[in-house]
């Protein structure tokens, strides 16, 4: 379980921000949203992602997990939304057909997602057991001088409810000053 170091340039994504436990009716009710947009729009997608903080002094795991906050995030892979101010436009229609299906469609957004230079590594088990994977990312980032940059960042490789989940996680970091 090594960690690497990767660079990410700019992704447009359909995102919902929430607050709320993973797993929650929030959390589920977002998922569903983002699904549901990008089916309207026609567009094919990467695995889902997720970007999570916590506005609290103490260490996120440390923290209720009702009280994380969150970017729910869902990479399109086609661009069916060309120009700027059509992005808007095609999203609204989109909206507008699905919105009888599921009523928090409303929630999505269009979001371009830059991070830089990141701290990389593949999470293979429970999300009960992702801090270890963490704390192997914090040494990492210690021994070569890096410190986060940027939201925690995961990457859904398998299905949330998946017996053995594969996790990517990410972290943008910055040198150390």
């Amino acid at each position: 379980m090594t960690p690497t170091i990767a660079t990410h340039g700019p992704v447009t994504c359909l995102n919902v921000t929430g607050m709320g436990e993973p797993g929650g009716s929030e959390h589920i009710t977002a998922i569903g949203a983002l699904y549901t947009v990008a089916a309207a729009l026609g567009a094919g997608t990467g695995p889902l992602e997720g970007q999570w903080w916590v506005e609290d002094e103490r260490h996120g795991l440390e923290v209720p997990r009702d009280q994380w906050r969150w970017h729910l995030l869902l990479p399109l892979q086609e661009e069916p939304l060309q120009e700027e101010p059509q992005q808007e436009g095609a999203l609204e229609r989109a909206r507008e057909r699905s919105r009888a299906e599921n009523p928090a469609v409303d929630r999505v957004r269009l979001a371009t997602v830059a991070e830089g230079q990141c701290v990389e590594l593949l999470h293979e088990g429970p999300f009960s057991e992702e801090h270890l994977s963490l704390k192997v990312m914090e040494e990492f980032m210690a021994e070569h001088g890096l410190v986060p940059n940027g939201l925690h960042h995961e990457i859904y490789l398998t299905a949330l409810d998946d017996p053995s989940p594969r996790t990517l996680l990410r972290q943008p970091v910055r040198p150390a000053e």
